[in-house]
């Protein structure tokens, strides 16, 4: 009989590392829709929220507890009892060149830490949040980009081929823990997150709400370069989707990408953002600053999403204008 590696998520138990994040709140609410009886949410508070998890704890299953992905006996500990262990906790690319010692120990040995533990505690499956940064930054960077596309670094910043090559490690050391000790994984190429308590340190995700921040003062937004850089974001409720799918999945040992449903222009997004908040005003264009990451310096890029389908179920289901409408409502709610 051919073994299963699918988690079922009702009646489960789940940590979620990182979880006091945009992503760990969509995906502690998808988890518990779906009929999780318990969500652990393990986070240093570093960066995140917990705000939005304590809303949640009222509401369900979910406990809070504070630990850093840097002390395995935490790990193990949160770990205990759990079907499933969705890895979040990661520094992205403009932590990464502020501060690479902590970004490397992070994105490496903080993942390297969390399956440890999963692999003690015999969870069934680990799904981590890796990164379309996997195919690197630069001229390379253009076409459709598939799973096996390669990794290019040619003229990118370093902390941005840092952060990319840690994503590559990170996927690794899943791949190794399948092999070495038989623990099911699945990771997901995120392509950069919006949405609601959509946060400010993810580098492309500021063109969203800072465009949003500029016209709700009513200034004009600022475009880097010549508006033609090729972006892609996906919405946090499909990616919380895409994680709960993951664990039901009969799959492992497989990466995937999963992006929104269609690439955009920074000049399109700031275009479409302005639409939606009802404003006339004209962006100011601006010499990109040292340091910016231009995604399509060697043309525009589309990444295929074709693979999750096929070993998921899944697809993207909310488009741009619908995504950031609602992060507006949102934030018209919490007067943000």
């Amino acid at each position: 009989m051919t073994p299963s590696h699918a988690v079922p998520i009702k009646g489960g138990r789940f940590l979620i590392v990182g979880g006091a994040s945009l992503v760990g709140y969509h995906t502690t609410r998808e988890l518990l829709k779906r009929g999780a009886s318990e969500v652990l949410v393990f986070d240093n508070l570093a960066f995140g929220d917990p705000t939005g998890i304590a809303d949640l704890a009222r509401e369900g299953n979910v406990r809070l507890v504070k630990g850093d992905v840097m002390r395995l006996p935490d790990l193990i500990a949160a770990a205990q009892g759990m079907n499933g262990v969705l890895s979040l906790a990661a520094l992205m690319s403009l932590a990464m060149s502020r501060d690479p010692w902590t970004g490397l120990d992070v994105n490496i040995r903080g993942v390297q830490n969390t399956l440890e533990a999963a692999a003690i505690a015999k969870a069934g499956k680990v799904v981590l949040a890796s990164s379309n940064a996997v195919y690197g930054y630069g001229p390379g960077v253009s076409g459709q980009l598939v799973e096996p596309t390669p990794f290019h670094s040619r003229g990118a910043p370093a902390g941005a081929i840092l952060y990319g090559a840690s994503k590559i490690i990170g996927e690794t050391l899943c791949r190794h823990y399948y092999e070495s000790r038989g623990l099911d994984y699945v990771a997901l190429r995120y392509t950069t997150v919006y949405g609601e308590r959509q946060h400010y340190r993810a580098a492309n995700a500021l063109y969203i709400i800072e465009t949003c921040d500029k016209l709700a003062k009513g200034e004009r937004p600022v475009i880097l370069g010549d508006g033609s850089d090729t972006k892609h974001f996906v919405y946090a409720g499909d990616l919380a989707r895409a994680n709960a799918m993951a664990f039901e999945a009969n799959a492992t040992d497989v990466a995937v990408n999963c992006s929104g449903p269609s690439p955009i222009t920074t000049r399109a997004l700031v275009a479409l953002i302005a639409e939606i908040m009802g404003s006339e005003l004209e962006p100011i264009l601006e010499a990109p600053k040292a340091g910016v990451v231009r995604l399509s310096a060697g043309g525009p890029f589309e990444i295929a999403h074709g693979e999750a389908l096929r070993v998921l179920g899944w697809k993207p289901e909310i488009d741009l204008k619908e995504g950031i409408t609602r992060l507006l409502a949102w934030r018209k709610e919490q007067r943000v």
